[in-house]
């Protein structure tokens, strides 16, 4: 029997995958436990609209991540930060304290785990910090931090 899955069945294949089964497997736990549907004419013909709509979803939130990070590239980002004796700095900057500047003084939103940083920042100077927006799309903002 072939049967279209709804989700992903570790030994089988990912959600979307048309797998043809046994068809006892199917009518006693593919189906029941809604990981799957019979192939039928009709439920093909779903699957590609859902396909295609979500092939369009995924190539609309593509071209805004790049019009998104086009427009970041531009942009410069300054950061605050308590300087002791010598320079050294009390704390460091994260991408949490980098994605709050950001939305404070540019107005653009970014979810902190989006900024890739692999050592805390933790000098005053001007670093150039990526940020990961799409798995396809990746920028790079310019961060200056100053002694305050």
């Amino acid at each position: 029997m072939k049967v279209i899955l709804l989700q992903d069945v570790k030994s089988l294949g990912k959600k979307g995958d048309t797998v043809n089964v046994n068809d006892g497997y199917a009518r006693n736990f593919i189906i029941p436990k809604k990981l799957g549907v019979e192939a039928t004419g009709a439920n093909v013909n779903d699957l590609k609209l859902q396909k295609a709509n979500q092939a369009k979803v995924e190539k609309e939130q593509f071209e805004e991540a790049k019009a998104l990070g086009e427009r970041i590239e531009t942009l410069k980002v300054m950061i605050p930060i308590k300087v002791g004796e010598g320079g050294r700095a009390f704390g460091a900057v994260t991408g949490k304290e980098i994605a709050k500047a950001l939305s404070e003084q540019h107005k653009i939103e970014v979810d902190k785990k989006k900024i890739v940083l692999p050592d805390s920042i933790k000098s005053a100077g001007e670093f150039d910090v990526p940020i990961k927006l799409h798995p396809k799309v990746t920028c790079k903002i310019k961060v200056f931090v100053e002694p305050e």
